[in-house]
């Protein structure tokens, strides 16, 4: 199967230039350029929206998109970019 550029990949973290054991693994990461954020709750919240940001800046990943797959009647998406 060929590879598309689409999956989950370890990010490794820092905090004011030292490496930090702990790693985030992104839920998809589309051709390097792009974090996707999978959830799947009633309503999105502060929280998620700052979590997206967060690990926007420890992937040096400038775009970002919130799925929410939870949200009634449809699927409710955001879009971020720093």
């Amino acid at each position: 199967m060929p590879r598309t550029g689409v999956g989950q990949k370890e990010i490794g973290l820092s905090y004011k230039g030292r490496a930090l054991k702990q790693t985030y693994r992104a839920d998809f990461v589309c051709f390097g350029k792009v974090i996707v954020e999978i959830k799947a709750v009633s309503g999105v919240t502060d929280q998620h929206r700052a979590q997206v940001m967060n690990y926007m800046r420890a992937a040096g990943i400038k775009v970002g998109l919130l799925i929410n797959f939870g949200h009634y009647p449809g699927v409710e998406h955001e879009r971020f970019v720093i």
